[in-house]
């Protein structure tokens, strides 16, 4: 896999970050389903600022924990109003501030919307990870500094996000395609299928 891009649709960072957030225990094919309506409504954080709840929740319905996700949303739209002044903030620290936005999504937008070096951790790359023995951690924020310490800084983007998708496509919970594996070689976990 020769290049490794996020698979929400986006135009901004602001469509990142929503994108990113109603992806929680959702697939991203459901999320890109659902956002065309919601960007086409709340095009910025200033309208998302005045959203009513019940509205948002409607649109979000499909992608699960509606009601979390819609109150993150809003609250997320009031914070970057107030205090970053209408701009999606660019620095982990303050994208970690906001309502429903933690390590891994924060990640994401660094990465995706602008540009800076950042290592994504969710279960897909967790997984791929430790079947690979590139950590021995099972905490995300461990996985990201382990993956930080092995591979220079202007490649975290990149492979986290082929790491994300290789563990999505190939590197299956349940049922792995071992026979399809371009890391098969490297692979030191005692599941692994004969090929």
């Amino acid at each position: 896999m020769k290049t490794a891009k996020v698979e929400l649709d986006y135009h901004s960072p602001w469509e990142l970050l929503v994108a990113t957030i109603l992806s929680a225990q959702c697939t991203d094919r459901r999320v890109n389903q659902v956002t065309p309506n919601l960007f086409r409504r709340y095009p910025s954080p200033c309208h998302m600022a005045r959203a009513d709840s019940t509205e948002v929740e409607s649109i979000i319905k499909p992608t699960g924990f509606y009601k979390t996700k819609a109150k993150h949303l809003i609250e997320c739209g009031r914070a970057i109003v107030e205090r970053f002044h209408g701009k999606v903030p660019a620095t982990m620290e303050d994208l970690t501030s906001l309502p429903g936005v933690g390590r891994k999504t924060a990640n994401v937008i660094l990465g995706a919307a602008f540009g800076r070096p950042a290592v994504v951790v969710d279960t897909h790359v967790k997984r791929v990870v430790n079947r690979l023995n590139l950590t021995d951690s099972d905490d995300p924020e461990c996985i990201e500094h382990d993956l930080q310490r092995l591979f220079p800084r202007h490649q975290w983007t990149g492979l986290s996000q082929r790491l994300l998708l290789h563990g999505r496509y190939v590197c299956l919970s349940r049922t792995p395609r071992c026979g399809v594996c371009s890391l098969y070689d490297l692979c030191q976990w005692k599941g692994k299928q004969r090929r």
